[in-house]
């Protein structure tokens, strides 16, 4: 997701590179040469390659085409394979469809927007590679979008053999596709050979395993990723019960109807992987405390502790009597949910980012429209406070697997959570890089003044 640390090949042909690799130039050369040579025994080439070769606009328009015919195909097979089914059946198996494919869905948007985070920095001038200490071959924007696109094309692909083959009775074939698809992205993110990012991909890795054991001191970008992952607890739930599916072999059989079964809606396995990230992140404040003994890391981890009661009296409902969730477990859940909504979002203004003054990632070096819309301007500022606001609290709904069978409204409020996400990103960030510039400023004036006081012994005759 960031970039990566590990040690790759110079030449590997799959990280960016700033100019034109030695074998595309060894290729240039051969081709002028054998152009030279024909020129010298009198042949000529009626029309250069450049002039046969399409302008990038014109590659890039034909696969804008190419990309919404596709999308197009899609939807239509899609919607076909559906009405084709019965009506009782058609919403149970949408809901089970939905289940396999939106956590990646949602990971596909999650994507396009960490590169749209990553192209206003580079157009702002923030250092991010400082920030989140990587190296020279971390992917950039346009990376990070090249890796969106084929999840946007490869995702809903699946997603309509899924539907089309299960509506034409091949059964069989229909379940192995969201297999095949769960084996695909865990073979790319765990291959150890030099292709498919190899340095980024293990970067991303490591970080994650730094955040489930935070056995070392928490680096800005240790607690940045796991930061993300709450936003998408209701994402890893969902991989875990289409993953349990999976093993169980329950994709597209009637063992999804029962919701009491081993990955039915009512499992405890739910509540357990939607606490995992708040927990992660307790962990890491715990460990920030005791390396550096700072107090506010304990408010912090307080902060993230108020979801926990959010999470489990929601998962209560179903193992309480009706009356006893109505009377007592209910008015606790909302009582929590307030809390925790609230908390979030006093720590987000006043802690995570710093609205002291206007805002600086908007200024673009250079001029740009949308720079021009939104820097210096005070709607941004009103906007950002008050959408976190509100969809902080809408983020308890997502928190609480009681109210999780409306599917397409959990979906909806999972999708604004990852977008308060992609806005809370560029505010942290600045508030990161803004500090990264304080201490540079104080230990560069400190080092002027001890030369000045150093400069003046010298000019008194003393040595030393």
């Amino acid at each position: 997701m960031f970039g990566g640390l590990a040690t790759v090949p110079s030449n590997s042909p799959h990280l960016r590179k700033s100019g034109v690799s030695d074998n595309e130039n060894g290729a240039e050369e051969g081709f002028l040469n054998l152009t030279e040579a024909n020129d010298m025994k009198g042949g000529s080439m009626p029309i250069s390659t450049a002039a046969i070769m399409p302008s990038p606009a014109l590659l890039w328009r034909f696969k804008v085409l190419l990309f919404f015919v596709w999308g197009f195909i899609c939807c239509k097979i899609g919607w076909d394979s559906v009405m084709r089914m019965s009506v009782d059946l058609r919403d149970l198996f949408l809901y089970e469809a939905f289940l396999y494919y939106n956590p990646l869905l949602l990971v596909t948007m999650m994507v396009w927007f960490w590169g749209i985070n990553l192209w206003v920095f580079a157009q702002a001038n923030v250092n991010y590679a400082k920030i989140f200490d990587l190296d020279q071959n971390h992917l950039t924007h346009r990376e990070i979008w090249k890796c969106a696109t084929w999840m946007t094309i490869v995702v809903p692909t699946s997603m309509t053999a899924y539907l089309y083959l299960y509506s034409h009775g091949e059964v069989s074939l229909a379940a192995s596709q969201p297999v095949l698809l769960y084996a695909a992205v865990a073979m790319i993110l765990i291959f150890p050979f030099d292709i498919f990012y190899l340095s980024s991909r293990f970067y991303l890795l490591r970080t994650l395993w730094r955040i489930v054991l935070p056995l070392q001191a928490i680096s800005f970008s240790d607690f940045f990723l796991a930061d993300i992952l709450t936003s998408m607890s209701k994402v890893l739930s969902d991989l875990e019960r289409s993953v349990c599916r999976m093993v169980h072999r329950q994709v597209a059989t009637i063992a999804w109807f029962e919701a009491d079964s081993v990955c039915g809606s009512h499992s405890v396995a739910i509540p357990l992987v939607l606490v995992l990230p708040y927990l992660f992140r307790l962990f890491q404040c715990l460990r920030q405390y005791k390396d550096t003994g700072e107090k506010t890391t304990l408010l912090n981890a307080l902060k993230y502790s108020t979801a926990v009661p959010v999470i489990y009296l929601s998962a209560l409902k179903y193992h309480v009597f009706p009356e006893k969730w109505t009377n007592f477990y209910r008015p606790l859940w909302l009582l929590s949910g307030v809390l925790n909504s609230l908390y979030s979002f006093y720590w987000d203004v006043t802690r995570d980012w710093d609205l002291s003054g206007f805002t600086r990632i908007f200024k673009f070096g250079k001029a740009h429209l949308l720079s021009n819309l939104i820097h210096g301007r005070k709607w941004v500022y009103f906007w950002v406070i008050s959408s976190n606001l509100i969809l902080r609290c809408t983020w308890t709904y997502k928190l609480s697997s009681h109210l999780r069978h409306n599917y397409l409204t959990v979906f909806a409020i999972t999708a604004l959570e990852i977008f308060r996400r992609f806005q809370w990103v560029f505010f942290r960030v600045e508030n990161e890089w803004n500090k990264m510039n304080s201490k540079s400023n104080i230990q560069l004036s400190m080092s002027d003044t001890a030369n000045e006081e150093e400069r003046l012994l010298v000019s008194n005759g003393h040595n030393v």
